[in-house]
């Protein structure tokens, strides 16, 4: 019994290895794809953050990406890359000027690579599994919409479609979008990953309970 234990756990050993060393060989070409693609040139790989001041920010082409893997969700990432459509409803950097959309696609073969590289990029201030979402969260949604101002800058699903301002990225189909967990760090380390940000800063002005509450509401938009 013991010999027929061992080899079962040798054999899901070299499994379990073999699984890592081809999601790393994925990873590796997808970071091929990536650079080849002159990706970097709007988007920045290598944390953490880097900006410093106001003009650093504006001097960004488009959102960092060092915190990719914790950020998104891999199934709509590889989707989404194949059929890039805007998410913020403005340009980056702007609040006057819409987005003209248009960012490049990559063909099927080239979006599982990548999104395997981009997702091998975390952040270790998110922490998995800590929002635990429900189909509802009044106390989050009454958060979201009336006690801070979340929804007079994002856009978010109603019954009528949608709501919301347009200043910054939209979260309609964010439960498929974003990883809960990175939100709720997002709320609770801003700094972290926007050093300089426009968004306002709730630390001190929200508990880590209602932080949970707001991530787990956003997690169930469709």
């Amino acid at each position: 019994m013991k010999t027929l234990a061992s080899t079962f756990l040798g054999l899901m050993l070299v499994a379990m290895a073999t699984v890592v060393a081809i999601a790393r060989a994925d990873a590796a070409a997808g970071k091929e794809v990536f650079q080849g693609s002159d990706c970097q040139s709007c988007h920045y790989t290598q944390g953490p953050a880097t900006e410093k001041s106001i003009d650093d920010q504006l001097a960004k082409k488009g959102p960092e990406l060092w915190y990719a893997g914790s950020k998104f969700q891999g199934p709509w990432l590889q989707a989404w890359l194949q059929d890039p459509q805007p998410i913020r409803p403005m340009k980056f950097n702007s609040v006057m000027e819409p987005n003209p959309g248009g960012h490049p696609a990559l063909s099927a073969d080239q979006a599982g690579p990548v999104t395997d590289y981009l997702m091998s990029l975390t952040s270790d201030a998110v922490k998995a599994g800590t929002v635990k979402v429900k189909k509802k969260n009044l106390k989050g949604r009454l958060i979201f919409i009336k006690k801070m101002p979340c929804s007079g800058c994002h856009q978010f699903p109603t019954k009528k479609k949608f709501s919301g301002g347009l200043s910054g990225p939209s979260l309609v189909g964010a439960g498929q979008r974003l990883n809960p967990d990175w939100v709720l760090a997002y709320l609770q380390q801003p700094k972290v990953f926007k050093p300089v940000k426009m968004m306002p800063v709730f630390v001190g002005l929200l508990s880590d309970k209602d932080m949970k509450n707001v991530a787990a509401h956003v997690a169930t938009f469709k």
